[in-house]
């Protein structure tokens, strides 16, 4: 990120923090619409905390996706402003029929359109600025309600910019402005420290099988081979990572290096916040288990502060969630993928695999259970309708692979919507089409690995 970008995304972040100052002041009540993942509630958790930090009222909305139907229910509603978080910017056309002021903080590609002076739209692409990398819409919504001192909402952006696997061995561009903000403030520590998941809740080897961030190879996604793990080198697998003595600490973490040097490196927290829900990454996947579980209350409970019995059931969650990626990851090592000329797919129509297949999509790529080469779709069937999950790697990004154009322009081809990011996307189409789907994006993904 240059000099020359940073300041206008700044400055467009300061415009929506004085138009949400000047309601607020107003006492009106803010209607906020935000996206269903982890990045999503996070936004909407950051203006909901600036928001009532400021004695001011709101009326949340955490939805999957905007629906024409819904906008129009939007437009009936008498709000005086509307504050979408990581959605809204492909929608600007059906949104600029709202009357009231509206805020658009969001990091996804833009539609071209016209907007009315009653929208302030806040998008690092406007900026020249990447928002698969740099931000998330987290980051976005904090930039806009920072004006009003919220550097103490530092901690809950970045649990949105991990929720959007924008962590790349540190943060890039924004995220690591947001980053320096919440460590001046005091609001974000860094410390280096073994990256294993829940490793203050779980017993150790669970832990270890649950660690998909950076994956442990041998280990992620297998709780017996973990237990194994760690029998080997006389640790018991069954106590918590917290109770080990600090020798056999010092043996887990050079054994793990061994495994992945990544594993031992930068660790986020946020000193504020309860034990369970101090280290970022854990608290991103935290209200990463409330959405996929569609538990949107919970995971904003937990935004606003209200711990106690919602977080011991969104940790209840948790577990079950990550249990369905162990069995999703061990699905994929059963039955593979479908293999085309440029890209693979998987098909699911289970409840429970549905719900994770994004994710462990990712996971498998990242762990090289699937052809890393060959970017992956999803597919979740849907009663007549099939919804997509597509992940790439990096590597294929920088051959030229752009996941949310290709999706957004097959799916169109179909009656269906589709977008993203070049390296995570999503669409939604008719399930009779799933095959000429399918056909249209190989080729489109092959146009692109051409060029």
């Amino acid at each position: 990120m240059t000099q020359t970008k940073q300041p206008s995304l700044l400055n467009r972040g300061d415009e929506a923090c004085q138009i949400l100052k000047n309601h607020l002041e107003k006492e009106n009540i803010v209607r906020i619409i935000s996206h269903n993942d982890a990045d999503g509630i996070s936004a909407a958790g950051v203006v909901a905390n600036a928001i009532s930090q400021e004695n001011g009222q709101f009326h949340i909305s955490i939805v999957p996706r905007l629906k024409d139907s819904f906008i129009q229910k939007l437009v009936r509603e008498r709000y005086q402003l509307f504050f979408f978080c990581d959605m809204g910017s492909a929608y600007l056309d059906s949104i600029s029929r709202i009357k009231g002021d509206v805020i658009i903080a969001d990091h996804h590609q833009p539609m071209d359109f016209e907007i009315n002076s009653n929208i302030t739209h806040v998008n690092p692409h406007l900026f020249g600025v990447d928002g698969s990398r740099e931000v998330s819409a987290s980051g976005v919504t904090y930039l806009s309600v920072r004006g009003m001192n919220k550097q103490s909402l530092a901690g809950m952006a970045l649990a949105g910019a991990f929720g959007d696997m924008q962590y790349y061995d540190g943060f890039l561009g924004i995220n690591k402005f947001i980053l320096e903000e919440g460590v001046k403030h005091g609001s974000v520590e860094v410390h280096q420290d073994l990256k294993i998941a829940s490793k203050n809740e779980e017993p150790l080897y669970k832990s270890l099988a649950y660690t998909f961030n950076p994956v442990l190879p041998g280990l992620s996604g297998d709780l017996e081979k973990s237990m194994e793990f760690l029998e080997k080198m006389g640790i018991s697998y069954g106590i918590k990572f917290s109770d080990l003595g600090s020798e056999e600490k010092d043996i887990l973490k050079d054994e793990l290096i061994h495994i992945n040097p990544e594993i031992f490196s930068d660790s986020y927290s946020n000193p504020k916040e309860s034990p369970s829900l101090r280290n970022i990454e854990d608290y991103s996947r935290i209200l990463d288990a409330c959405g996929k579980n569609k538990k949107y209350g919970l995971g904003m409970s937990i935004c606003l502060g209200e711990k106690n019995d919602a977080l011991e059931v969104a940790l209840d969650l948790q577990r079950k969630y990550r249990q369905n990626l162990v069995d999703g990851l061990n699905w994929i090592k059963r039955e593979g993928s479908i293999e085309m000329e440029n890209i693979q797919y998987l098909y699911a129509d289970k409840k429970p695999r549905k719900s994770v297949m994004g994710t462990i999509s990712s996971i498998a790529l990242s762990m090289e259970t699937l052809n890393p080469s060959l970017p992956l779709l999803a597919f979740s069937r849907m009663d007549n309708m099939v919804k997509i999950s597509s992940r790439t790697t990096s590597i294929m990004v920088k051959k030229g692979v752009d996941l949310g154009k290709a999706l957004k322009d097959a799916s169109s081809s179909f009656g269906g919507t589709g977008g993203g990011h070049d390296i995570a996307a999503g669409a939604m189409i008719s399930y009779k089409e799933m095959d000429n789907f399918v056909n249209l994006v190989d080729d489109i993904i092959g146009h692109q690995l051409q060029r």
